[in-house]
């Protein structure tokens, strides 16, 4: 593995908080940075055969159920620092919401105003998370990505009000 890719990179500052299966790097990921960056379990699943295969992981104890856990090497805190240290590149933004609404003209208004009204009631509770995780942050850079996800869901939702009936 040359360079790491940011689902990779994501795993790996996971597992520096100490070894996790597949599952529960799932479930971190999607609390510690769903609101910005999501990671599909297909994606993690994915990703840490070839991580290990790389050296940048080993395989942790075995879990119940056949969950596997892993653990960062010292390879793969390197790999991580070193990705840290690169230029981001562009934003992929990925919003199946927006791709609905583009295409909704497909649809009858009925069936516009129900994607439009579950759309509005989804990002109302994302935002209330997002306002809990904004409260609870110490760190400065965790509050700034956590108050990026605040405005993100208030501008989805002022989006969401501003469509015609």
């Amino acid at each position: 593995m040359t360079e790491l890719n940011a689902t990779s990179a994501a795993l790996l500052g996971l597992l520096h908080e100490g070894p996790k299966t597949g599952g529960q790097l799932v479930a971190a990921a999607t609390e510690r940075f769903g609101g910005f960056f999501s990671v599909t379990r297909s994606q993690v699943y994915r990703e840490l055969p070839a991580l290990t295969d790389a050296g940048l992981l080993r395989l942790g104890k075995q879990g119940p159920r056949s969950s596997q856990q892993y653990a960062i090497t010292a390879a793969g805190k390197r790999a991580f620092k070193s990705w840290l240290n690169t230029e981001p590149g562009p934003d992929n933004v990925r919003s199946p919401l927006i791709l609905r609404l583009v295409y909704s003209g497909s649809l009858t208004p009925k069936q516009r105003a129900s994607l439009v009204d579950s759309a509005r009631a989804q990002y109302a509770v994302k935002l209330d998370e997002a306002k809990n995780a904004a409260k609870a942050s110490a760190d400065p850079y965790e509050k700034a990505a956590a108050d990026f996800t605040v405005a993100y869901n208030r501008a989805v939702i002022k989006m969401l009000d501003a469509l015609p009936e």
